[in-house]
C-alpha cells in the first residue's frame, strides 16, 4: 500500500484534496468517474467504484518442479480467490494426475472443470460470492460437526458401533465448506464492497478465520475420537459414565455458536460459563470412581479426548468482544 500526503484546498464553502495520479491512471478513471467513499471517526477511504470485480486467473504450467504438488496448487489457488485455474501442458497430462485434480475438485466448494482435453484442464469457480454468507457457511460447519459428535457419543452405549467407520466421509464436507469459508474471507480483506455487504470489519473477518479453523480442527478431532471408541474395549460400565456426562453437550456448543454469529456478548458468557461446568463434571469422573482400583487408561484418554473437543466450541464464544464502559 503506497501512502500520500495531500493538502486540503478550499473552494468556496467546500474543502477539496486532490487523487494521486498513479491510482487514478490504474483504475482508469476521469471527469465524471464515480469513486466509492467510506468515513470512519478518524480516517477516509475511497475505492473505485467498479460493477464487478475483475476476474482472478492463473495458469499453472506443466509438468510441475519435483518439489511441488498439483492438488496443493489447486487448493492453494482456490483458497486465494482465483476464479479461473488453468492448467496447460505441451505433452498428454498422465491420467493419474487426472484424477488427483478431480479429486481436488470434490473438496473444493463451487470449483468446476469447465474445459478439458489431453494437455489442458481449465476450472472455474461458478459460485457469486456476494450470495455467499459467513455465518451460514459457520453455523453449517457446525451443524456437520455436532451430528458427528452425536453418533460418536452415542457410540459409547451403543452395542452396534459400525456407524463410527462413516463419520470421516462427513468430516469431508466439514473440510469443504472450511475451504470455502477461507476464501471467501480472504476475499472480502481484499474487497471492502463484500466486506459491506457482510457487514464485517476486518477484525470480524479475522474472527470469522479463527472461528472456522476451530471448528474444521473439532471435525478432525471428532473422527479421532470414533476411531478410538470404535477399537476401544472399555466396558460399559465406565463407558456409561462419560456418555451420562457429554450426551447434552449440543446445546451449549450451539449457544457459543448464535453467541459468536449475532454477535452477543452476554449469550457468549452464558455459553462459557456452561463449558467450565461441563469441563467440571467431566473432570469429576475422575474422582468419583472407586479409588481402590486403578482407573483404566482408556477412560482418562476419553474424558481428554471430550475436553479438548469441547474446547474448539468455547474458543468461538471466547472470540465475541467483551463490552467496554465508554
Amino acid at each position: 500500500m503506497t501512502k500520500f500526503i495531500r493538502r486540503l484546498q478550499r473552494i468556496g464553502s467546500s474543502l477539496l484534496v486532490s487523487l494521486p495520479k498513479e491510482w487514478v491512471d490504474a483504475n482508469n478513471l476521469g471527469k465524471s468517474s464515480q469513486v466509492e467513499i467510506e468515513t470512519g471517526q478518524d480516517n477516509i477511504s475511497i475505492s473505485a467504484n467498479k460493477e464487478t470485480r475483475p476476474t482472478k486467473e492463473l495458469q499453472i504450467t506443466y509438468p510441475l518442479p519435483k518439489e511441488e504438488n498439483i492438488v496443493a496448487d489447486i487448493t492453494g489457488a482456490y483458497l486465494l480467490g482465483y476464479d479461473i485455474i488453468q492448467i496447460n501442458s505441451k505433452s498428454t497430462i498422465p491420467g493419474q494426475d487426472r484424477e488427483k485434480i478431480r479429486n481436488s475438485m470434490r473438496r473444493l466448494v463451487g470449483m468446476e472443470i469447465i474445459e478439458e482435453d489431453a494437455s489442458h484442464i481449465n476450472m472455474q469457480f461458478l459460485l457469486d460470492a456476494t450470495t455467499l454468507n459467513p455465518e451460514k457457511i459457520l453455523k453449517r460447519m457446525s451443524s456437520i460437526a455436532l451430528g458427528m459428535y452425536d453418533d460418536t457419543s452415542n457410540g459409547l452405549i451403543l452395542d452396534d458401533k459400525s456407524n463410527l467407520q462413516t463419520l470421516s466421509n462427513r468430516d469431508v464436507e466439514v473440510n469443504r465448506q472450511y475451504f470455502l469459508l477461507v476464501r471467501l474471507i480472504r476475499s472480502t480483506l481484499v474487497d471492502k464492497r463484500l466486506a459491506n455487504a457482510f457487514n464485517l470489519e476486518n477484525i470480524d473477518v479475522l474472527d470469522y478465520r479463527v472461528a472456522a479453523n476451530l471448528l474444521e480442527n473439532a471435525g478432525d478431532s471428532i473422527v479421532e475420537l470414533s476411531n478410538f471408541i470404535y477399537n476401544s474395549t472399555l466396558s460399559k460400565t465406565y463407558t456409561k459414565k462419560i456418555f451420562d456426562v457429554v450426551k447434552n453437550f449440543n446445546k451449549l456448543a450451539e449457544k457459543s455458536i448464535d453467541a459468536f454469529t449475532k454477535p452477543d456478548r452476554l449469550l457468549a458468557i452464558k455459553a462459557i460459563s456452561l463449558h467450565k461446568q461441563y469441563e467440571e463434571n467431566l473432570n469429576s469422573l475422575k474422582t468419583v470412581l472407586d479409588s481402590k482400583k486403578e482407573i483404566p487408561i482408556d477412560f482418562l484418554d476419553l474424558v481428554y479426548m471430550f475436553e479438548r473437543i469441547a474446547q474448539s466450541w468455547a474458543d468461538v464464544a471466547d472470540l465475541v468482544k467483551p463490552i467496554y464502559n465508554e
